[in-house]
Order: structure tokens, then C-alpha cells, then sequence
């Protein structure tokens, strides 16, 4: 364990940095567009025990960097952090750098990897035109023998396919090239360092008041009755509850939250927002959906809520949990302080990230909404979802693809859409010359707002 501790620099906010020396010389250059930052850098070496680094390392700082993932799941599993704890993820140009590398030398056909998020590497590989490949991924960071196992499994997968490591730890890396097993390690670039720090300052200055602002989240199961139905006896029902009630405390746990059941399959779980902010990574990540799905079946609906007050809060989080129901489940969505919403909180899912308000500010327009039986929270929803693609003429079935609705569905709403004048007819589209011309209608009610 080495400490190099700086304290010539007359700096305001002490940073932590826990990493390989290589990276934290790295991080030494990009520290010099941050003059506010007085670091203090812990030095990993095969042997040191993180944990100790880490406890030594939070008595003198404000807030604390990894350098690497895998040493930020290491730790979190045995502290609690008193501070904000950040990590450098590998998802930006140094991931996509790394796989570059190893396409001009080996190809993109076959890939092992580790500590690096499976859905950052496919968006990648789309983006330098690759379709036919695979790869496995190591999923299990949590054993005491992280390293050995992570090498067993490349060394398997080389074997056994001639698949080309792509790792984020450095020990894991200079352990395959003695071995003469073709690998990269994903190292973060500057621009990587220079967001990561940026987080760590917003954490530790402007964001510091929010810190401890409580957060209220509701976790709903999705069609429970449905899925109680394959089960033959009551006892077995109880059963998958308790299932479903171990999974969702060990998730909160990583929270540092509180999980209270509700009834009727519903769950209240409470947090502080920094600690949410950052094991979301920002409101990105949040890997319950997916858990639960793999390991017990089942889809999730999640509803969390800011708010200056408890009670703000609590509102907040059933009016989240309202927009997650209404998008079919299995997603996350925040509604803020301010009532805007954020989502879904999750990278897994294919929908894409939203920003909306829940308030229509036009009362002719609300009036009109509701005459058509639409609320004015579906109706900011739509509109946020419609206008995010710049598009606002459409036939029925592009509408329908749009908003993840049925075609029959889709004509009903523009029916209504019509007899409210929400919506117009500006032209037809020949799809066939035998096929009757499908309708193009103009969603008129978003360029009023």
C-alpha cells in the first residue's frame, strides 16, 4: 500500500484517487484542469487490501475516485462510505479505442469480457459496423477470488473459441500476456477522467445540499396475479414472495436504504439521493429489473420521487411509479421536485431516455385533452415521445410503432384526436396499387405547446 499525499496545492475540496500507478499519472495530468481539487493518491499494488486504502484514504478527503470498477465493488462490499464514492466507468472513448485496437489486429469475430458493461460493448461494435460476432461476459464480481477467476475465465474461452480478452483491470491483463493469450485492457482517456471528475466535484460542491435529501422509491410487481396463476399451491406462492422480497433487500442494501412492504405486491423502499445518484450512475443503471427478470421470472415497475419534504417525496414516487405502469412495466422512472420526469432509469431497456413535465401550461389545450380522454400526464408523455424524433406527421401504423401501441389502438386515438382537434388530415400515402391510401395526420396539439 503506497499513499502520496500533495499538500503543497492550495485547493479547496480534498480528492481521494485509489489506483494502478499508471492510471493515476494519467489521472495526475488531467487533474491539472481542476485547481480546485487537492489530491491525495492511493497506489495499488497485487497484495493491497483496498479496504484499509480506502478507510485511510476517507479521513483526510471529501470525496473518493477509483480509477478502476472492479476496486469500487470491491470496496463497496465491505464499507460504508462516508463520503461520495465515485468510479471511472469504461463505456466512452477508451472502450471504444480498446476495441478498435483489436479489431485491426485480430477482428471483432469473438470477444471474453469482464467488468465492462455488456450493453456499452454492443452499441460500440454497431458503431464500427459489425453484425456478425459474440462474445461472453463475465457477470459474477462479487467472489473473494476475483482475479483468478476472471483469468480461468479467459484462458477458457480462448481455448475453447480463440475468443480475444477484453478486460478492465491491469493485473488481469499483464497476467494474459504472459501467457501469450491475446487481450486489451480498457483503459479510460483523458476526456473519460475529465467527466468522472466532473462528477466528483458536482457531488462535493454545488450538489453537496442534496446529498442527504431523502428519497422515496415504489417497486410494484407487474401482473402478479398473472404469474401466480402457473403456480399450483399456495405454499408455492409464498414461496416466489419471499423470493421476491430477498432480491429486492439485497439491492437496497447497496442502497444503504430502507425496504418496507406495502401489500397487494407492493414495496416502499427509502434513501438518501446521493447515494442514488450515484449507484444509478446518474440515473443509467439500475440492475433490479434485470435480476429479477433472470432469476425469479418476473418484471418489475419502479417509481422513485424527489422532493423538499418527505411528503413531497412520497407524492412524487407514486406519480413515478404511475408513468413506469403506464409505459407496460419493467422500466424506472423519477419524477423531480420540480414535477419533471426523468427515464427510464435504466441502460438495459430499449426505450429511449426521456426528460418531460407532468404540467400542461395551455388551458385550452388541457380542455381539449381531456375531451378526448387523455390526462395531462399521458399527454406530456406523447408529446415528449412524438417530438423527440422532430416528427409530427404521421400515419396511423408509424404512430403506433412510435408509441408501442397496437394499429387498432393507434386508430382509435387519432378518432379522438380528431373529434377534439387535436389532430388533422394533411394528405394520404399510396403504400401499394392495389392497398387502400393510409391516412397522414398532423399532430397539431404539439406545435400549439
Amino acid at each position: 500500500m503506497q499513499i502520496n499525499k500533495r499538500v503543497e496545492d492550495s485547493s479547496e475540496i480534498n480528492i481521494g484517487i485509489i489506483g494502478s500507478k499508471s492510471l493515476l499519472d494519467q489521472t495526475k495530468e488531467t487533474l491539472k484542469s481542476f485547481p480546485n481539487f487537492k489530491p491525495i493518491f492511493g497506489v495499488i499494488k497485487p497484495g493491497t487490501a483496498i479496504t484499509d486504502l480506502a478507510i485511510e484514504l476517507m479521513r483526510d478527503v471529501d470525496v473518493l475516485v477509483f480509477t478502476e470498477y472492479h476496486l469500487y465493488n470491491l470496496a463497496k462490499q465491505s464499507l460504508d462510505f462516508t463520503i461520495p464514492v465515485h468510479h471511472v466507468p469504461l463505456m466512452g472513448t477508451g472502450l471504444y479505442k480498446s476495441l478498435f485496437l483489436i479489431k485491426n489486429s485480430y477482428g471483432l469475430k469473438r470477444l471474453s469480457v469482464d467488468t465492462i458493461e455488456e450493453k456499452y460493448v454492443k452499441k460500440i461494435l454497431v458503431e464500427l459496423d459489425e453484425e456478425d460476432y459474440e462474445f461472453k461476459v463475465f457477470h459474477n464480481h462479487s467472489k473473494p477470488k476475483l482475479i483468478e477467476d476472471i483469468i480461468t475465465f479467459h484462458i477458457e474461452n480462448y481455448n475453447t473459441d480463440g475468443s480475444i480478452a477484453l478486460t478492465g483491470i491491469q493485473e488481469v491483463s499483464i497476467r494474459l500476456s504472459e501467457m501469450n493469450i491475446p487481450n486489451e485492457w480498457v483503459t479510460p482517456t483523458q476526456q473519460d477522467m475529465i467527466v468522472s471528475l466532473e462528477r466528483a466535484l458536482l457531488a462535493t460542491n454545488t450538489r453537496r445540499n442534496k446529498e442527504s435529501q431523502i428519497v422515496f422509491g415504489l417497486i410494484n410487481v407487474d401482473d402478479f396475479e398473472r404469474v401466480t396463476e402457473k403456480y399450483k399451491s399456495e405454499h408455492d406462492v409464498q414461496l416466489l414472495k419471499l423470493n421476491i422480497q430477498q432480491i429486492l433487500l439485497d439491492y437496497i442494501r447497496q442502497l444503504d436504504g430502507h425496504l418496507t412492504i406495502l401489500g397487494g405486491e407492493e414495496y416502499l423502499f427509502i434513501t438518501t439521493r446521493g447515494i442514488f445518484e450515484r449507484e444509478t450512475r446518474g440515473y443509467k443503471f439500475i440492475p433490479l429489473l434485470q435480476d429479477t427478470n433472470n432469476a425469479i421470472g418476473i418484471t418489475l415497475s419502479i417509481g422513485v420521487g424527489f422532493g423538499s419534504t418527505a411528503a413531497e417525496a412520497g407524492s412524487h414516487a407514486r406519480l413515478a411509479l404511475r408513468q413506469s405502469k403506464e409505459l407496460g412495466g419493467n422500466v424506472c422512472y423519477i419524477v423531480r421536485e420540480d414535477k419533471s420526469v426523468l427515464g427510464p432509469v435504466d441502460i438495459t431497456t430499449h426505450t429511449q431516455y426521456e426528460r418531460y413535465d407532468l404540467a400542461i401550461t395551455d388551458a385550452q389545450l388541457l380542455e381539449r385533452a381531456e375531451k378526448a380522454g387523455m390526462s395531462a400526464s399521458y399527454m406530456t408523455k406523447l408529446m415528449a415521445r412524438v417530438a423527440r424524433y422532430g416528427i409530427i406527421d404521421y400515419t396511423a401504423q408509424e404512430l403506433a410503432s412510435t408509441l408501442k401501441i397496437t394499429i387498432r389502438s393507434a386508430h382509435r386515438i387519432l378518432l379522438k384526436w380528431m373529434d377534439a382537434e387535436l389532430v388533422e388530415i394533411v394528405g394520404e400515402e399510396k403504400v401499394t396499387y392495389k392497398g387502400r391510401p393510409r391516412r397522414i395526420y398532423r399532430l397539431s396539439f404539439i406545435m400549439e405547446e
